[in-house]
């Protein structure tokens, strides 16, 4: 294994929390950090950004999925309670179409958080064959306790990247996502309600 493709944590960065660098500088000797280098992408750096994206979020989630365990739930239950909840009143196509899912998984995984009581399912004023969808106290609960977890990751890892970290990940996590639906996704992420 050449040392371009050796994780730097093995090429001598203490493996423990006293000493150890932050994720920032346990990454530069591993070319990711430069952007003049970043032109010239190796395969070795291009597997190295998917394995580390696969990772980051397998631990993201890992919080969360402790707390649908105890219910009886997935990271489908999740995904669909958390975007009814951020878009209160929303009908089932709208879900569908931000989930990307079959009707029928859909369907399965509503049904379930409607029985439970975490979702309300109403039929829509003006068109009878719709429904709009919208979180119960008890959901947005659950989805507050979800979200905690992965709030205080995302929180303690940007302050320790910086600003421009920040924004130079968001901006590779926004050019990630499919041009036909980037607009549509950035333009939910960035709608703050309350703020």
């Amino acid at each position: 294994m050449s040392s371009a493709d050796t994780p730097s944590r093995a090429r001598g960065a203490s493996p423990g929390p006293q000493g150890a660098r932050p994720p920032a500088a346990r990454m530069r000797g591993s070319g990711l950090n430069r952007g003049d280098q970043l032109l010239f992408l190796t395969d070795a750096q291009l597997r190295q950004g998917v394995e580390l994206m696969f990772f980051a979020y397998r631990d993201m989630i890992a919080d969360a999925d402790r707390v649908l365990e105890t219910r009886g739930y997935g990271r489908a239950h999740h995904r669909c309670l958390h975007f009814v909840w951020r878009r209160p009143g929303m009908s089932v196509s709208e879900l569908l179409d931000t989930l990307k899912v079959t009707k029928q998984s859909l369907n399965r995984v509503l049904r379930q958080l409607v029985e439970d009581g975490m979702i309300d399912s109403k039929v829509g004023p003006s068109d009878r064959r719709q429904r709009l969808l919208t979180a119960t106290p008890e959901g947005e609960a659950l989805v507050r306790s979800l979200s905690d977890a992965q709030n205080a990751r995302m929180r303690r890892v940007f302050m320790e990247a910086g600003a421009e970290a920040v924004q130079g990940f968001k901006t590779v996590l926004a050019d990630m996502i499919d041009e036909d639906s980037r607009e549509s996704v950035l333009a939910l992420v960035n709608d703050q309600p309350g703020a």
